[in-house]
């Protein structure tokens, strides 16, 4: 089935190329079906590389899905040209009377700050709150999810020696939760981040339930609301040129950084990326989008509280 995207959107020609059915919303009008609304919170600096990555994920799911774009108005993208937030994007302030099937808030390069020394944290706690009531079920991604489980449950984050970038082996805790339907025993995600979060935290918190972690990279899944929120501490929607592409910046620029773990082959960044994530990403999103997402939610959306 084809995803409902605005017109002109750029994900939609990337996509095509890669032989993924997409549809612009002019067509989709003409069929008679409810798509799942899906609205994005997009956090990250590079836009258009977000949005693509996560619409080519969101894809995969036999049911059609409209996307919405938004962003925080405290905020203002320098890496993305204003004429494309201007046409796909809009603020909280005028969704906040919408409701949606699902909702993905992305990353953020913030991790440095305290949560309430970033500029826009009295925004986004205010949509934490909103999507609560608003939203069927939430995925809180990288430094959203250190967010969302700070402002929601008290789990603080803590700073790492170093960066955890690479890819790194997970564990599902209970194989027969719904998001993880059909997963091995051990799946791969990339990781990059500063910060951790410390599985005693989770486990001390009743209303949360540690779901995957890794002995390498720690804490990566965390399920609370039976399901309604989901906050996933590394990146599957990354592409395969994402850790290169972070680590060759990094270099660039001096910073101290060492090459992504279990990334090239045979450890030489001369080498391309062995990919060892994308399929169970791809489960990842269609689980989610199935059983905790088009499984649960109304059919009137005016019906979500």
């Amino acid at each position: 089935m084809p995803l409902r995207l605005p017109d002109r959107l750029p994900a939609i020609e990337f996509l095509k190329d890669e032989n993924i059915f997409v549809l612009g919303n002019s067509r989709a009008d003409s069929q008679d079906i409810r798509p799942l609304r899906i609205v994005i919170l997009n956090l990250m600096p590079l836009k258009i590389t977000t949005e693509t990555d996560l619409i080519r994920l969101l894809s995969n799911s036999p049911l059609q899905i409209e996307v919405h774009l938004m962003k925080v108005k405290a905020h203002t993208s320098k890496n993305t040209p204003i004429e494309h937030m201007k046409a796909f994007y809009r603020d909280f302030e005028l969704m906040r009377n919408e409701k949606f099937d699902g909702m993905i808030i992305t990353g953020a390069p913030v991790e440095h700050l305290d949560f309430e020394e970033v500029t826009y944290w009295d925004e986004i706690t205010d949509i934490f709150r909103w999507a609560r009531t608003h939203v069927t079920s939430t995925m809180y991604i990288c430094w959203a999810a250190q967010a969302g489980l700070f402002y929601h449950y008290g789990v603080p984050k803590y700073p790492l020696a170093e960066k955890m970038f690479g890819i790194f082996p997970q564990r599902p805790l209970d194989a027969r939760l719904p998001i993880f339907r059909g997963f091995d025993d051990v799946f791969y995600m990339p990781h990059s981040r500063h910060t951790e979060l410390r599985r005693e935290d989770i486990l001390r918190v009743p209303e949360l339930t540690l779901i995957a972690e890794s002995e390498m990279s720690g804490v990566s899944m965390v399920m609370a609301r039976g399901g309604r929120e989901i906050f996933v501490t590394g990146h599957s929607e990354y592409s395969p040129m994402t850790l290169d592409t972070e680590y060759r910046r990094d270099l660039a620029k001096g910073l101290p950084i060492r090459k992504p773990y279990n990334y090239y082959e045979n450890d030489d960044p001369q080498r391309p990326p062995l990919v060892t994530w994308r399929a169970h990403g791809n489960l990842l999103f269609t689980n989610w989008l199935n059983y905790y997402v088009y499984q649960e939610t109304p059919y009137n959306l005016d019906e979500i509280h």
